[in-house]
């Protein structure tokens, strides 16, 4: 049940008197409007708080003939809940997103930035060893990747070793001509 109000024209908001009557008058209908849409008592007090703020902010907008001030005040309430719940779906949405993912530190950044640049080297030479004949790519292998020696190659594959050290040469002449690589085992491996 309401009581009844006393609700003849604009409200007073500019004045510390006028503010405080107009808010003791109405902020058990607005605190009962909000309580009915939101479930946590903290929430309710802050957005009733939120409203009369608005509501002193917006006060010169009042039009009397429009109808009475709690009616423009469940307005500005009804504008306040639907900007918080806008919020709260923007966190939500952030927050989904963001979800089982971690901020990265600058040196993460870093760390991460060196590895995309060596996955792109290793890519790069991916390409190049793909190009290459299977008699160059298997001495390749056996000399760089395995590691074993020219003589252990040649036994390895059934060739001589002046074979070996032509396909490790013809090899090593080819991945140098389509372009530079700077730190890799190939030239480590001569």
């Amino acid at each position: 049940m309401r009581s009844p109000r006393h609700e003849t024209g604009p409200p007073d908001l500019t004045t510390h008197e006028g503010f405080g009557a107009f808010y003791e008058e109405h902020v058990d209908a607005v605190l009962g409007f909000v309580t009915r849409r939101v479930a946590d008592p903290h929430l309710a007090a802050d957005l009733t708080a939120d409203i009369f703020l608005a509501a002193m902010g917006s006060a010169g907008g009042y039009r009397g003939h429009r109808g009475a001030p709690v009616a423009w005040l469940f307005g500005i309430a009804r504008n306040v809940l639907a900007g918080h719940a806008r919020g709260k779906a923007r966190e939500s949405g952030a927050l989904a997103r963001l979800s089982g993912r971690r901020l990265l530190e600058d040196e993460d950044v870093a760390a991460l930035e060196e590895r995309i640049d060596a996955q792109r080297a290793f890519r790069e030479l991916a390409e190049r060893h793909a190009a290459l004949s299977e008699p160059l790519r298997a001495v390749l292998d056996l000399v760089v990747v395995d590691e074993l020696t020219p003589a252990e190659a040649a036994q390895a594959l059934g060739i001589t070793r002046a074979t070996v050290r032509v396909r490790l040469h013809r090899a090593r002449r080819a991945l140098r001509a389509s372009g530079p690589m700077s730190g890799s085992r190939l030239e480590v491996a001569r």
